[in-house]
């Protein structure tokens, strides 16, 4: 069974109409006239004194060549007319055929471009054309979702890019501390070791091992910081943060805590603010200073803190966000055993709680960052 085209049912579908159209006009002419010359016609003639001519004889001939006139006139009637509505209908399927695909060409455009697209090239668009009617809103929907799947495979290929790094950083993070203890172990081995270099051996593979767990441990905190937070409770960034800064020595210390109620998950939050605080002291310099403020705007809890350091550049400062990535090589502190997800983790937990983390790099060394939280209202008392 040939299946038809849309363009060919359409024009069947107003061959059909215009036959219909024309075989009902043909019946009700056809009845109209067959009925209107079926009236007797009867000629009465008066004298010139007025009095009436006698009626005349009926003529069978004559009534015999009327019927005969009016048979012929109507069957010829129907014949003209059947003629003049094949010619019509031909003449329609033409035009039906025409405006059918008139009608189509956009819809034509609409398939051969999604013909052409493909998940490397979603650059194309379908035209939308004058005036805008149904066939413009299709193409501009088509148009819209075409945006919305490239956008979203752009995000994929990012994030899957941003994946394969993350497994390939973490892959070389804990390689570094298994090749340690390997190289300990091997050089100690390597004969009879004495009770001292067996026991230098043990610290080796101590430190490899303490750094390894704090490895695993920051990827687990940033798989469920991404994860997202699973409980909200009140919290208030000023008691979080003068939590943390306890302990804080060598380094000058400014802080300005002032109540900034939020509402957030008080480990993933407090982990935050350690993050941060360790990230200040850890790449500060011997003697340098940390600035930590907190407050609330309009609408938003917002925590500052500036630590003094080395000279960063700005591109580096934005990448600080990345796993495993520590801006530059050399540290004017001592202590320099981060795993390089400290801000990565802080980033994940502030955009599982919705809010927003901004980090600049000073002239004069070291890092601002500021971050964001919805503002969250205190209840008002009674």
């Amino acid at each position: 069974m040939v299946r038809m085209t849309a363009r060919g049912r359409l024009a069947t579908l107003y061959t059909g109409l215009v036959f219909a159209a024309g075989v009902v006009l043909i019946a009700l002419t056809y009845f109209l006239v067959r009925r209107g010359m079926q009236h007797r016609f009867v000629l009465f003639g008066r004298t010139a004194n007025g009095e009436p001519l006698p009626t005349p004889t009926p003529d069978l001939a004559a009534i015999r060549s009327a019927e005969r006139l009016r048979e012929d006139t109507v069957t010829q009637l129907l014949t003209q007319s059947t003629i003049a509505l094949a010619v019509v209908t031909a003449l329609a399927a033409v035009l039906g055929w025409l405006i059918a695909g008139r009608l189509l060409r956009p819809i034509r455009a609409i398939s051969a471009t999604a013909q052409r697209l493909s998940a490397e090239n979603l650059a194309e668009r379908v035209p939308v054309n004058k005036p805008d009617d149904e066939l413009a809103a299709l193409a501009g929907t088509i148009n819209g979702m075409l945006d919305r799947i490239e956008s979203g495979i752009a995000d994929r290929d990012r994030l899957l890019q941003s994946q394969r790094m993350f497994v390939a950083n973490a892959a070389h993070e804990l390689r570094t501390p298994l090749a340690t203890m390997r190289t300990a172990i091997d050089v100690t081995l390597d004969g009879t070791p004495t009770r001292d270099e067996l026991l230098a051996m043990a610290a080796d593979v101590n430190n490899a091992v303490v750094q390894s767990q704090r490895t695993l441990d920051g990827l687990l905190v940033l798989a469920r910081s991404q994860a997202g937070p699973t409980k909200h409770a009140p919290l208030d960034l000023a008691d979080i943060f003068g939590a943390a800064l306890v302990g804080i020595q060598g380094l000058t210390l400014h802080t300005d805590l002032k109540p900034a109620p939020m509402r957030g998950e008080p480990v993933l939050i407090e982990r935050m603010a350690g993050n941060l605080v360790d990230n200040a002291v850890r790449y500060n310099e011997t003697g340098g200073t940390i600035t930590v403020a907190t407050g609330v705007t309009a609408t938003q809890a917002f925590v500052r803190i500036t630590n003094t350091g080395q000279h960063i550049a700005p591109d580096d400062a934005a990448r600080l966000f990345e796993p495993f990535v520590r801006a530059g090589a050399s540290r004017q502190r001592a202590d320099r055993s981060g795993t390089g997800l400290g801000l990565s983790i802080v980033r994940a937990i502030v955009t599982a709680h919705g809010g927003t983390v901004a980090c600049t790099a000073p002239d004069s060394g070291g890092l601002d960052l500021t971050v964001h939280f919805v503002h969250a209202q205190p209840p008002e008392e009674p």
